[in-house]
């Protein structure tokens, strides 16, 4: 049996285990994010991107790459406990910290079969789509639980704090 601590991998760690399960004839499916407040959208997207393949990895923000792309306020929820979260969900196989703005470099390094965002992505703005694509892997989107969001649970604590 895996343990979370199991599925929760470095870059250089995961690569050779990725590299010997595609030998193996499995599909690798790669999704990305900041998974700052786990809620029932992020469930539902990760279930839906098990379907896809054999093998799900999500590239997590690490907590300084969050604050570059969502500003100094966030993460609410450190790197730690964010990965321990999902580690715990069962449709998770890896996670997979990363520490720069986008997951270019991690899509190059572990070269997955399929790559997933949301639908609040277009196609033409998913980065590593055309990596992807180059070495015969498929991109698509997942439409989005209207109203599930990080975003809209902070906002109603805020409001709810403000009362």
């Amino acid at each position: 049996m895996t343990t979370m601590n199991d599925k929760i991998k470095s870059i250089d760690d995961v690569k050779p285990i990725l590299a010997t399960i595609k030998n193996n004839g499995k599909k690798i499916i790669f999704t990305n994010g900041c998974f700052d407040l786990l809620h029932i959208g992020h469930i539902r997207y990760l279930n839906e991107c098990k379907k896809a393949g054999d093998i799900l990895v999500i590239g997590i923000n690490t907590d300084e790459s969050i604050k570059q792309n969502k500003g100094d306020l966030r993460p609410i929820t450190p790197l730690a406990e964010r990965c321990e979260l999902l580690a715990a969900l069962e449709m998770v196989d890896f996670v997979v910290p990363f520490n720069e703005k986008t997951p270019a470099d991690i899509i190059k390094t572990l070269k997955p079969d399929v790559l997933i965002k949301g639908a609040d992505y277009s196609l033409d703005n998913i980065v590593g789509k055309d990596d992807v694509l180059s070495w015969g892997g498929s991109v698509f989107t997942i439409p989005l639980i209207k109203g599930k969001s990080t975003k809209n649970i902070i906002r109603k604590i805020v409001d709810l704090y403000n009362e």
